[in-house]
């Protein structure tokens, strides 16, 4: 019964949690009740297939917050009350349509899981008598609902009990007690040391230049990095430095700009401690930088184009700016680039996630939380 393939699985999910991923175990709920899921089915009027139900026997959903218990495609798992929640949200949409699509959302249709920050999620389909009765769907705000997820719960669960127990080759990263998901990595790009560098008077898209290390940081760039954005916040000038650094080392070599000549030379007198020359358009290192924007916007590479950027920026610019930036443009390249950023970082203990009364308290002139401390200011008073 596939009933019981939900409780085979969700004891293989749990104890890989307990094991690799502690926080995010923490973040399951307990079981609910009987009565709690008979009362959720008379009020949305519906049957929950019986995996659904087995579920929620084990799972009464997960806590919401940065550390919750997520499926792959980023939904968190809901109990009771977030399925009467959501479900009923979706039905209010359903509502401002002219009439019921089957491609779009049903009034038998059950969400089990959400995005949080959209509309998106998992569902099931609750109409009984159909070949499709349990079967697994996803919600989309732009374009409906599809399916083809699983035609169980069970097989669901399964399949992801067999994600985790692949680890990197199936997405799964752990992190301070974390699981997170990550996408599949694009091919790394190529450089050749042996290309020529073009002349000053060559027509080449510019470089902005006007960066300096003296910038300030918006806190906004630190708070998407979570407990490693505290991190950053809070370390000694001169422990950043360095690390902005490593960083920008790794994803020269990373994406192959480490292969040019005047990409290494400059970084390496920048961790040698040599100060950068003066920003010109005209520099050896300007023109390398300037062809890879070129040579991306022929190509249509964004993420290339972003490199070159980013090398410019760690070299003349702020050291804040560039570890936090650097390490976002290397999540699209390595799934360990967290613990990369930990270690370049000193491996110190990590502070806990960061929240607006965090940010609110944080004196640190490289970083404008201005806002945030005025609102602290206001909650203190």
């Amino acid at each position: 019964m596939t009933a019981d393939l939900v409780q085979a699985s969700w004891t293989r999910i749990d104890a890989w949690l307990r094991e690799h991923a502690p926080r995010t175990f923490a973040t399951l709920r307990p079981p609910a009740g009987d009565d709690e899921i008979a009362a959720a089915q008379e009020e949305l009027g519906v049957t929950f297939p019986p995996d659904l139900v087995a579920s929620l026997l084990r799972h009464n959903g997960a806590l919401e917050g940065p550390e919750a218990f997520r499926f792959s495609t980023g939904d968190r798992l809901l109990g009771v009350s977030g399925i009467l929640g959501d479900t009923g949200f979706m039905r209010g949409i359903d509502q401002g349509l002219d009439g019921e699509t089957e491609g779009y959302w049903l009034h038998d249709y059950v969400k089990f899981g959400s995005y949080d920050v959209t509309s998106d999620g998992l569902l099931t389909d609750c109409r009984t008598g159909r070949d499709s009765f349990g079967a697994i769907g996803r919600f989309f705000d732009e374009t409906g609902t599809s399916f083809g997820e699983a035609d169980s719960l069970g097989e669901y669960l399964a399949e992801l009990a067999g994600k985790l127990e692949r680890g990197h080759d199936a997405g799964v990263v752990t992190f301070n007690g974390r699981l997170f998901w990550e996408g599949p990595l694009p091919a790394r790009p190529q450089c050749s040391a042996d290309e020529p560098l073009p002349g000053p008077d060559e027509q080449l898209p510019e470089l902005d230049l006007s960066y300096s290390p003296t910038d300030l940081l918006h806190v906004s760039h630190l708070d998407g990095h979570e407990e490693l954005g505290a991190l950053i916040a809070i370390l000694p000038h001169e422990r950043v430095v360095d690390a902005a650094r490593k960083q920008l080392r790794r994803l020269a070599v990373e994406t192959g700009l480490n292969n040019y000549p005047e990409v290494k030379a400059a970084l390496d007198a920048w961790e040698r401690g040599v100060a950068p020359p003066q920003p010109d358009q005209t520099g050896p290192l300007a023109l390398r930088l300037r062809a890879v924007l070129a040579q991306a916007d022929t190509d249509r590479d964004s993420i290339r184009r972003w490199v070159a950027e980013k090398i410019a920026l760690g070299i003349w610019g702020s050291p804040y700016r560039s570890v936090c930036e650097s390490a976002e443009i290397r999540s699209h390249f390595t799934v360990d680039w967290r613990a990369d950023l930990h270690a370049d970082l000193g491996n110190p203990p990590l502070p806990p996630i960061p929240d607006d009364r965090f940010w609110g308290a944080l004196r640190n002139p490289a970083i404008d939380s201005s806002w945030y401390a005025a609102q602290y200011a206001q909650d203190r008073s």
